[in-house]
């Protein structure tokens, strides 16, 4: 799929990987909607990108649905989905503060797992409806998991519970959106610059960039956005999920 005067809808574009999306899909001449919980954020980088920016809980189906259809009437409706939208606590099931609140694991499922799939049901519901491009497409969603889906450490039974269920999705989505032209991929980011990570010590940011088998540091958001910009233009590649990771397998801890 060629982008230029594409509608494309980034959720989590706010900062970090989606705010790179964002911008990598605007500069392409895709005409983009950025959702985020964070409404200033999300306004903030839609003014740099001449995009349209709004506050958004992936989980809410009513609000999800209000902004995708505020979407389309700005830009008309969305060929792109890239859910960047996510959260990432560490914690583990028993601890010195005690047994892990079912809430909490509940939470980060909610987030990351069902709040991807909301957003993908609720795009497919209007990209099901266009007619397809010049090259058959209707629409095209990315998904973004996780290595730690494969190998979660010690702390990240709901973090890795969650990005699990968005690796399992990728295949069947795949498969069922198929006669409906619309094809499916997913990423599972390794460790990569977002704000969490930069937010840590150096000393802690330098011994995580060790980790990394080769190139030994973080990842750059603008290096995820490359590979969705890669995705989209890929029109074989569908139904899998590609680890960026510089051949990184975490350790138990």
């Amino acid at each position: 799929m060629q982008v230029r005067d594409v509608a494309a809808v980034v959720t989590g574009g706010g900062s970090g990987l989606g705010e790179a999306t964002a911008r990598a899909l605007a500069a392409d001449g895709a005409r983009v909607t950025i959702l985020d919980r964070n409404a200033e954020a999300a306004q903030a980088v839609a003014a740099e990108i001449g995009g349209l920016g709004l506050g958004c809980d992936v989980c809410s189906d009513s609000e999800a649905a209000a902004a995708l259809a505020r979407a389309a009437e700005a830009h008309g409706p969305a060929r792109v989905l890239v859910n960047c939208a996510g959260v990432a606590p560490a914690q583990k099931m028993l601890s010195r503060k005690g047994l892990m609140p079912l809430e909490d694991f509940r939470k980060v499922v909610e987030v990351n797992l069902v709040g991807s799939f909301n957003m993908l049901r609720l795009f497919v519901a209007a990209a099901a409806e266009l007619e397809p491009l010049a090259s058959g497409e209707r629409g095209v969603v990315v998904n973004t998991a996780s290595i730690a889906a494969y190998d979660g450490q010690i702390g990240q039974t709901a973090y890795a519970a969650s990005k699990g269920g968005v690796v399992g999705l990728t295949l069947p989505a795949a498969r069922e959106l198929a006669s409906l032209a619309i094809r499916v991929v997913t990423i599972a980011p390794g460790l990569f610059g977002t704000p969490m990570l930069r937010a840590l010590p150096q000393e802690a940011q330098d011994s995580l960039s060790a980790s990394v088998p080769f190139p030994a540091r973080l990842g750059a958001p603008s290096e995820y956005a490359d590979l969705v910009r890669y995705i989209l233009s890929a029109e074989m590649l569908n139904g899998e999920v590609i680890r960026l990771d510089g051949a990184l397998r975490m350790a138990p801890r």
